[in-house]
């Protein structure tokens, strides 16, 4: 399942950076960009393993969507897409190792000018080292081969000449396996960088008001339907990955064929915390704290939200996240007991022990309450023709207020209706 997910991944990488020519389209500016980093680690545990300035090496390959006559790009004001490749040295090769990553990226203007442009990108990562508790045991960051990547980073362009572009970076990396083995502290790291920005001297085309299209403002309502299958793992002491069975309803808006808002609901059901509970784990027995949740195993290991989501449409391809509330998630107080007290909580937990269980804190109510979930979709039809019918694929991270709860791959359809247009867009 989970190299399913990450094999989705890559063939999202490749798709998003090749994004369809036809005869409406006019994709311009083929970008090479290699970059160099330099970096702070932090300590992912106690014990962390000592290690030295971290460095990467990070190759992007892109458009630059100046003259793509397609509304996303349009609306987006001409974004770059593509992919990174990049190997990651934490400092440490004997204990850390190093990290080949490949994540599709997108790369907004934060003014018109261009100068200072934001990019996101998300995709995974191949790790040499990992922990082990025997040979590598200080290591909790990564525990498997594959992990999850997030990279977040500022650009400024510093200089130009005829064909390079050298520009400074600085911002933020993640890589974690989406609790699908623990430990799974994962690497956080703070990054500066300069890069070169190989590209051919063909000036852009898409500020000249002569070559600009004109679009009408449109607006048009959906309902989506999506379900999705996910893997976790609950604590230390069971470590081996169950399902995450997901289902939810979404109704919302598609403004310009580019920016998409919606509300739901969701459910999702949890075999772990089902399992947890009808093999009379240490917690739930008679006359323990949870023993009611065997009255109604089901419903205990079941959580119920509603969540506000946004979505920015790339024709084939979406980039979505969606904050959610949970209104129903009773077997979250089993995990966060297990998880949060000592560093590992034996799977026998005798009654009156000393044993150091998770507190019910400020922190653990707001991570009870708030969900969040980040990933990619791929459009069976092109989202620019508004189509009436359509389906998807996504890969995605859920999360409890930021730490990971489960790795989802999802299918949904998607119905539009009530589609209008507006006045044009205007040219000034």
């Amino acid at each position: 399942m989970k190299k399913t997910i990450l094999l989705f991944f890559f063939l999202l990488s490749f798709g998003l950076f090749a994004q369809q020519r036809d005869s409406t389209s006019n994709i311009s500016n083929f970008i090479i960009s290699p970059e160099v980093l330099l970096g702070i680690t932090a300590d992912a545990n106690s014990y962390f393993p000592e290690h030295r300035v971290q460095t990467q090496a990070v190759i992007a390959f892109g458009w630059e969507h100046d003259t793509n006559t397609q509304e996303w790009a349009q609306r987006l004001k001409g974004p770059r897409t593509g992919i990174t490749i990049g190997y990651s040295d934490f400092g440490n090769t004997k204990n850390l190792g190093s990290a080949i990553s490949v994540l599709p990226f997108i790369e907004f203007n934060v003014f018109k000018s261009k100068k200072i442009t934001i990019q996101a990108g998300t995709g995974a990562s191949y790790f040499t080292k990992k922990f082990d508790p025997i040979s590598n045991p200080n290591n909790e960051a990564v525990t498997t081969d594959f992990t999850w990547s997030f990279r977040l980073f500022g650009y400024y362009n510093v200089f130009s000449t005829k064909n390079i572009d050298w520009r400074a970076s600085i911002g933020y990396s993640h890589h974690s396996n989406g609790h699908t083995h623990l430990p799974n502290q994962g690497f956080n790291s703070f990054l500066v960088g300069i890069s070169a920005d190989i590209k051919k001297t063909t000036k852009p085309i898409f500020y000249s008001e002569e070559n600009k299209p004109i679009f009408s403002d449109s607006r048009y309502s959906y309902l989506a339907l999506r379900s999705g299958f996910g893997l976790q793992v609950l604590a230390k002491p069971f470590n081996d990955k169950k399902g995450v069975y997901a289902f939810s309803g979404e109704y919302g808006r598609v403004y310009n064929n580019t920016y998409k808002v919606g509300i739901g609901m969701y459910y999702r059901f949890y075999q772990h915390y089902y399992d947890y509970i009808t093999n009379n784990e240490s917690l739930v027995q008679n006359g323990r704290e949870f023993n009611s949740f065997k009255e109604h195993p089901t419903w205990s290991a079941s959580n119920l939200g509603v969540f506000v989501t946004g979505e920015v449409l790339l024709n084939h391809f979406g980039i979505n996240l969606q904050i959610g509330f949970n209104i129903h998630k009773p077997a979250y107080k089993i995990d966060w007991r297990i998880n949060q007290g000592w560093d590992v909580v034996p799977r026998e937990i005798p009654e009156n022990s000393n044993i150091v269980l998770g507190e019910f804190n400020t922190k653990f109510k707001l991570k009870k309450l708030i969900s969040s979930r980040l990933g990619l979709k791929y459009y069976l039809i092109g989202t620019r023709r508004a189509p009436k019918n359509n389906f998807f694929i996504g890969a995605n991270i859920n999360s409890n207020l930021g730490q990971a709860d489960f790795t989802e791959l999802s299918f949904g359809y998607v119905h539009s209706f009530n589609f209008k247009k507006e006045k044009p867009l205007s040219t000034n």
